[in-house]
Formats: C-alpha cells, structure tokens, sequence
C-alpha cells in the first residue's frame, strides 16, 4: 500500500498558559495543541488524519494543492530557531 503525502500550512500559536496551539488555514477543521513544538506538529498528524475523514465523510475533495504525489521534491517551511 503506497502512502499519500500532504503539504500542510500549519500555525503554532503560543498560548499565555504554555504549549501551542496548531491551525490550518487550508483546512478550517484542523486543530490541535501540544505543550512543545515537537509536541504539537505530531498532534497536528492525527488531526490531519481526523480531518481527512472528515472530508471523506461528508464526501468533500480536500484542496488539491495540498495533496503531494512524493516527498523527492523540495519543501519549504518556516521553523523558529532560537539561538543562545
């Protein structure tokens, strides 16, 4: 069985409390939180899958701009690095 890659915009936001809130502004749907970046970027998996169902579920395409055929091509993304 072959895996089906996405490229997601994901969001952390910190939270006054601690840890992170995780968004999409591709997919309204998904939300999720972690009390670490490493955290919440493997919460925010599940809630693809969550929210992969429930596209599928109302019968619904998910943005086609998010679906990747293989990870051999470049991604991008923005990663926040703190240096002492």
């Amino acid at each position: 069985m072959s895996k089906t890659y996405y490229r997601v915009p994901l969001v952390l936001a910190p939270q006054p409390e601690g840890g992170f809130t995780v968004t999409s502004p591709a997919l309204p749907e998904l939300v999720t939180e972690g009390d670490t970046v490493e955290e919440a970027i493997e919460n925010a998996r599940d809630a693809l899958a969550a929210t992969i169902e429930i596209y599928e579920d109302d019968g619904r395409p998910l943005p086609p701009e998010l679906c990747v055929s293989s990870p051999a091509n470049p991604i991008e993304f923005d990663y926040l690095v703190t240096v002492p």
